[in-house]
C-alpha cells in the first residue's frame, strides 16, 4: 500500500505534518545551507521541502513518480513538477548538482533503478539526500503518516543499497523524535522532544537523513544509465529551467 499525492498533500496540510516538515526541513537545511548557482532535483514527494531553496538555487524541479501522481508547485507561480517514470528520468546525464529524495525510495517499485538513475542524471561531485522511514522508529509503525508505508530502512540497510548504486554516505542525520500523534500539547512541545530525542536515544528517530557523493569508478555508465540515456520518455512536460535570483544583503 502507498499514499498517492492527494494523502500526502493532506497529511502536510495537518498540524502532525507541518511539525514533521518543520522539524525535516532543518536538517535538510542545516546539512545544504548554500545552494547558490546549483541546479536542484526533488523525486519522489519532495515540494514541502524544496520551497526555501527556490531563491538562491539556479534551477529547482520537482518530480513525482506516476504511481504517486502530480501536482502544481509552486501553487501560486509557474509550475516547476512533472510526472516521470522513475526508471527513466527525463534529464541529460549529469545535469543536476542536487538531488533531494523524499517520499520516494521507500515506496519505490525499483530502488536501484531508481538510485541508478539519480546516479546517471548527478555531476560529478554531487550529492543526493534521502528522507526514509526508521526502522526502529515509531512513525514507520504509524499508517497514519506516509512515513508508516513502504519500506523502512536501518542505517546498515540504506548503506548497503547506496553502495552497491556507486554512492558514499557522508553525512548522517534523525529527526522526528516526537511521537506521531495529532495531539496539540504533544505537538507544542515538538522541539523538546528533538532536543531529549538527539541526545538520549538518536537511534529511535522517526527518520533517517543521508546524504551521499557519487562515485565514479569507471569511464563506462551502468547499463540501466545506458538504456535511459537512449530512451528518455516524461509522462508530463518537464518545467522549464528557473530564473536565477541572486541573494539580498539581509540573506
Amino acid at each position: 500500500m502507498h499514499m498517492d499525492v492527494i494523502d500526502l498533500r493532506d497529511f502536510y496540510g495537518r498540524p502532525l505534518g507541518r511539525v514533521a516538515q518543520h522539524h525535516i526541513a532543518r536538517r535538510i537545511e542545516e546539512i545544504w545551507p548554500d545552494v547558490r548557482g546549483l541546479n536542484m532535483l526533488g523525486l519522489g514527494f519532495a515540494t514541502p521541502y524544496l520551497a526555501p531553496f527556490l531563491g538562491t538555487a539556479q534551477r529547482v524541479i520537482g518530480l513525482m513518480p506516476a504511481r504517486q501522481g502530480v501536482m502544481q508547485w509552486p501553487a501560486d507561480a509557474r509550475c516547476l513538477t512533472g510526472l516521470v517514470d522513475e526508471r527513466e528520468l527525463p534529464l541529460p546525464d549529469e545535469s543536476m548538482d542536487r538531488v533531494l529524495l523524499v517520499h520516494g525510495l521507500e515506496a519505490s517499485e525499483s530502488m536501484r533503478g531508481l538510485l541508478r538513475q539519480i546516479w546517471r542524471v548527478l555531476a560529478p561531485g554531487g550529492r543526493v539526500m534521502i528522507v526514509v522511514p526508521n526502522r526502529r522508529g515509531l512513525w514507520a509503525r504509524r499508517e497514519a503518516t506516509p512515513f508508516g508505508h513502504g519500506q523502512p530502512f536501518s542505517r546498515s540497510q540504506i548503506t548497503q543499497l547506496l553502495r552497491e548504486s556507486m554512492f558514499s554516505p557522508s553525512c548522517w542525520e534523525a529527526a522526528l523524535f516526537v511521537p506521531p500523534f495529532d495531539w496539540r500539547p504533544l505537538l507544542r512541545s515538538s522541539a523538546a522532544w528533538e532536543r531529549a530525542g538527539h541526545m538520549l536515544w538518536p537511534r529511535f528517530s522517526g527518520v533517517i537523513v543521508v546524504e551521499a557523493t557519487k562515485q565514479i569508478y569507471a569511464a563506462t555508465p551502468l547499463p540501466a544509465a545506458r538504456k535511459a540515456a537512449s530512451r528518455v520518455r516524461a509522462i508530463a512536460p518537464l518545467p522549464a529551467p528557473a530564473r536565477s535570483v541572486m541573494p539580498t544583503d539581509d540573506e
